[in-house]
């Protein structure tokens, strides 16, 4: 299997009148989509320990954009609040929409409008940058396969939960470029919502070409509606596994690490085999 590059976008733009010196000991406010589903939550809050155990010593938060309390804006607020200066944001996204585009710097204006003065770095996302695909990212998503168990598979379908931005589904088709590349294997796209195919129909596809085990790895960061819709899907459709979201892999924590890293300009931390 063929090593991706790991790579990390270049340094955010400093918030006007930034304070001090960045590093490595600043609070990290991760970000998450939100979800009516408890899981989901969960599996944020997991992925924030895991971050703090990888990085001692960071005060590291959890946040959501809807459904769950509280907002980025009202953790930023009590950072500054406590007489923090600086605060670097994390986008938990796979892809670069709506969200990290309107929503995520909405809550940092709105943050910056009430109380205390707060300096704020927004990071990439967690999904490609710059067009490259963070190996740790790679490696996570191979881990929740191995642990579905698929055996030997001759076919992937990498499920996602779908964007109508173009650019969007163009980043996780490189994700499943780095796939099909490292494993060997044809692999296809599909997509929960908004976008075709269903998970169901690639994994058709695949068997129409040839394929006899096709295997679906869940490109989600939580549990939720849409990874369950995608999971009974593929499985009737005859998918040998359907893989378990990211959540607090510890993969995926090194790439918040090293978005943030990025973000701030500080050395960054080693990527795990």
């Amino acid at each position: 299997m063929r090593p991706a590059r790991l790579t990390g976008p270049g340094p955010a733009a400093p918030a006007p009148g930034a304070p001090g010196q960045w590093g490595a000991a600043d609070p990290v406010v991760l970000v998450a989509h939100g979800s009516r589903d408890p899981r989901a939550a969960e599996a944020t809050l997991a992925l924030a320990r895991a971050v703090s155990a990888a990085r001692p010593g960071t005060p590291v938060l959890a946040s959501w954009l809807d459904h769950t309390e509280p907002g980025p804006a009202a953790v930023l607020r009590d950072l500054a609040d406590a007489g923090h200066p600086r605060a670097v944001l994390v986008p938990l996204l796979l892809t670069a929409a709506y969200h990290r585009r309107v929503d995520i710097p909405a809550a940092v204006a709105a943050a910056h409008a009430a109380g205390p003065p707060i300096a704020v770095r927004v990071t990439d996302v967690l999904g490609p940058a710059g067009g490259e695909v963070d190996g740790g990212l790679l490696a996570g998503l191979r881990r929740r396969l191995g642990e579905a168990e698929p055996g030997r598979f001759d076919g992937l379908v990498l499920a996602a939960a779908g964007t109508r931005d173009a650019r969007a589904r163009g980043s996780v088709g490189r994700v499943a470029a780095a796939l099909r590349a490292g494993l060997g294997v044809p692999t296809r796209v599909s997509y929960a919502s908004a976008a075709p195919p269903a998970v169901d129909a690639a994994v058709a596809r695949l068997r129409a070409r040839g394929a006899r085990r096709v295997a679906v790895s869940a490109y989600f960061l939580a549990p939720g509606l849409f990874h369950d819709a995608v999971a009974g899907a593929a499985r009737e459709a005859g998918a040998v596994a359907v893989s378990a979201p990211l959540t607090d892999a510890p993969e995926l924590a090194d790439v918040v690490l090293r978005r943030v890293d990025a973000a701030v300009g500080v050395a960054g931390v080693t990527a795990r085999p």
